[in-house]
């Protein structure tokens, strides 16, 4: 993508027209792919590739402007420069998603098919009239998309996952997987990482929760932050890194960079697809494996899913302390069984027992996020893993969200509770010397 891009996506949203007729969508779909398909003729943009951004928008805008005013289509002014604003778009952006991007109200864009489009705002999903011009039209957007970051989809591997380069995180399918036309994900990211400070104010959680998932990043006991797809498992893993110290040296492992670390000694890793031959695929344990060579203070994986989850156990367990990770999990309990799956899965010749052994003295904290009714994400409990008992991991919940109904406007109503019990970990924020007042595990707060 141009760097002049970015530009758009900067700028104050624009509002978004009214949805056309299905003739006059296709009519002014035909128009902006003529424009391109002329300015594309007329100018050769590899040779402006060299002068100054700003400066080749001028003109390419100027150039859009003047094969306009030869079309045979009568249009307003005001129509001119919505078309030319779009095909400009075309040129330097990811077309009909610019309007979208540009809107920081939007958290979700949910492509299926060129027709319809999707978006989510506060949580709630909502139909937008962008669309594309076609299949081939939006393949290229995907395939502008994928090629930023060095990868692909086609016939031979059409699933990939990718960012854009504000970091929000993309996945796409294609035909023949894709039956009804490519499929197009994009998981927004703001470019203002929610701080601790902001998860409180939005009622995520309370200031004593917070005060107490401080104590223990800063104690460094290994969290997992555990949640569906949407509960803001990144967001809180990107807040909590806040408290690690910039003096620790962090490794970082994804398949798709996302995390917006902000200490200086940062060492980001990210997984590679396979080539064309199908070789060359460097998956997140392999990664994980190396990590241990690149003496880490604290090790963060994006995401557990697979194998990797043994690795990340036993570095938990042999000197890396502090590690943070998400899993896809219904419940802290949910969280613990998918793990004990996923360690089976990369040695099939541990039995149950150790590998619930390793999970219990490995993992301190389960941090569950959950997405509402009402769209609002909170966190709805903190949980304790304490040891095993006859071969079960027991597990002791901290604080947790009780929900009690709905208002008369759909908000879900309920109160965060303290289990009135003095975690286990206590002791490692005394050693730590790191204070908690008693008070934060009696709290009761409505909200």
């Amino acid at each position: 993508m141009h760097p002049g891009a970015t530009d758009i996506r900067n700028a104050v949203a624009r509002p978004v027209p009214p949805p056309l007729s299905e003739a006059a969508r296709m009519n002014y779909q035909e128009l902006k792919f003529t424009l391109h398909r002329k300015l594309l003729d007329r100018i050769n943009l590899d040779a402006l590739a060299e002068v100054d951004s700003n400066k080749i928008r001028s003109e390419v805008r100027q150039a859009v402007l003047t094969i306009l005013a030869d079309e045979p289509v009568p249009l307003t002014g005001a129509e001119k420069q919505q078309i030319s604003e779009e095909v400009m778009h075309e040129v330097f952006g990811l077309g009909p998603l610019e309007p979208l991007l540009a809107d920081p109200a939007i958290s979700d864009i949910l492509v299926n098919g060129y027709k319809q489009v999707y978006v989510e705002r506060r949580g709630l999903l909502e139909t937008s009239p962008v669309c594309f011009h076609d299949n081939g039209h939006l393949l290229r957007i995907i395939d502008k998309i994928v090629s930023q970051v060095g990868r692909r989809v086609d016939e031979s591997n059409p699933m990939v996952d990718a960012r854009l380069l504000d970091g929000s995180r993309v996945n796409a399918i294609i035909p023949p997987l894709a039956l009804d036309g490519p499929l197009l994900s994009i998981r927004r990211f703001s470019k203002d990482r929610l701080m601790p400070d902001g998860l409180v104010s939005r009622l995520a959680l309370t200031p004593g929760m917070m005060a107490f998932l401080e104590a223990a990043v800063k104690a460094r006991l290994n969290i997992i932050i555990s949640g569906g797809t949407g509960a803001g498992k990144t967001t809180l893993l990107n807040a909590l890194s806040a408290y690690i110290s910039p003096r620790e040296r962090i490794v970082t492992i994804e398949d798709a960079a996302e995390l917006q670390l902000k200490q200086p000694h940062l060492a980001r890793l990210e997984t590679r697809p396979a080539n064309l031959e199908g070789q060359g695929a460097v998956r997140q344990r392999q990664l994980l494996i190396n990590s241990l060579r690149m003496r880490p203070d604290r090790i963060i994986v994006g995401e557990v899913r697979g194998e990797e989850a043994l690795d990340m156990l036993q570095a938990m367990n042999t000197g890396h302390d502090g590690s943070l990770t998400t899993i896809h999990a219904n419940s802290p309990r949910d969280g613990v069984s998918r793990l004990e799956v996923m360690v089976s899965l990369a040695n099939a010749n541990m039995t149950l027992v150790s590998i619930r052994q390793q999970i219990a003295s490995a993992v301190h904290l389960i941090v569950q996020a959950s997405r509402l009714a009402d769209g609002s994400r909170r966190v709805t409990s903190i949980t304790e893993i304490t040891g095993v008992e006859t071969d079960i991991v027991t597990l002791q919940e901290i604080f947790t969200f009780e929900k009690r109904g709905l208002s008369s406007d759909g908000k879900v109503l309920g109160r965060f509770v303290s289990s009135g019990i003095l975690p286990k970990c206590h002791e490692r924020f005394v050693s730590a010397g790191i204070k908690i007042p008693s008070e934060v595990f009696d709290e009761v707060v409505p909200v």
